[in-house]
């Protein structure tokens, strides 16, 4: 029996999350179709362009994301702090770019008078949609449907086009995070249809790459200066932490480009100093690294993070057992 989504995310206990979406049909999502030959790689293209569209829409972050032939991949961190700040207004404005709303909200988006009654019937309704804007199944369930419509009206068919649940990891600590990140990132090469991580098209790693260079080093490391759309990597936990990811941009670049070499020659070689530095930060050890690094999604189940992390999130969740105890005492560091 599926867990209940309720009991695996948990906003008190971690804002980043790991959603993955397969394609139910035989036929490909994207990429060439080998059953039938037929070249369906701009679907990729409306994917990525959806995740990043409605990431302005919902409070929700992209942490990293790739378009696959039949899946996809997407790191979101759940911005409470924004959606709680919205006014009912912009709440209203957001929702109505989604949905048509209702006959109350529409006439309050145009500025209609309300009488009392009505008002305290919207206020509701609003607070509900401010729930919802930062929900990861809402999120998902308008990007998963606006694909599905796109693609069954080019396929001239109807009927489901995804599995009827995404799959979802809560990523726990510091070390969960940069490791799905990498996987994610590095599904082409792994999948050997990229050689490195730069040239994975339809990936957040491609963005932050092809940004930087515009940039130029200098200033890649600056949040001002990075790929738009993605949330941006602000250096190590420091105090007066800006909003961002905590690991610096140039730090990441070469952990994965060199993580990339290695899974795609499948041989060792020399790690870069600023990638040596920040494993060590993490307490992650060279080969467990590129074991979450390749394996990620098949090793972990729910919860992701140190073990005694997730064995307390299980215990306040009303767990009986603690998924994936064994791989992350083996993998993840932390004491056990």
């Amino acid at each position: 029996m599926p867990t209940p989504r309720h009991t695996q995310i948990s906003l008190d206990d971690t804002r980043y999350y790991h959603c993955t979406s397969r394609c139910v049909r035989r036929a490909y999502l994207c990429g060439i179709d080998p059953n039938t030959g037929d070249d369906l790689e701009h679907r990729r293209t409306w994917v990525e362009e959806r995740i990043l569209e409605l990431s302005e829409v919902f409070a929700l972050r992209i942490c990293a994301y790739a378009v696959l032939s039949n899946h996809y991949h997407v790191v979101l961190y759940v911005d409470r702090e924004e959606a709680e700040g919205l006014s009912p207004r912009e709440v209203v404005e957001r929702w109505h770019a989604l949905f048509q709303g209702t006959d109350l909200s529409r006439r309050f988006g145009e500025d209609q008078p309300l009488d009392e009654d009505e008002q305290e019937v919207l206020e509701k309704e609003i607070e509900t949609w401010r729930g919802r804007l930062m929900d990861i199944s809402w999120y998902m369930r308008v990007l998963n449907e606006s694909i599905a419509r796109r693609a069954n009206a080019e396929d001239e068919c109807t009927g489901r086009f995804w599995e009827g649940r995404f799959k979802c990891q809560a990523l726990l600590d510091e070390a969960a995070l940069v490791a799905c990140m990498a996987y994610v990132d590095l599904n082409p090469v792994r999948a050997k249809v990229a050689k490195r991580p730069e040239e994975s098209k339809h990936t957040s790693i491609r963005k932050r790459f092809a940004h930087a260079r515009k940039v130029g080093t200098e200033v890649m490391d600056d949040p001002q200066h990075q790929a738009p759309g993605l949330m941006p990597l602000v250096g190590n936990p420091r105090e007066d932490m800006p909003f961002g990811l905590p690991f610096r941009l140039s730090d990441y670049l070469d952990l994965v480009e060199w993580t990339g070499r290695q899974v795609r020659e499948e041989v060792a070689g020399r790690i870069p100093e600023t990638a040596v530095t920040m494993l060590g930060r993490l307490g992650l050890e060279q080969h467990k690294w590129l074991t979450l690094a390749q394996h990620f999604e098949v090793r972990f189940r729910i919860w992701v993070g140190a073990l005694d992390v997730v064995r307390r999130v299980c215990r306040r969740l009303g767990y009986r057992r603690t998924p994936g105890a064994q791989v992350c005492r083996e993998l993840m560091p932390g004491p056990a």
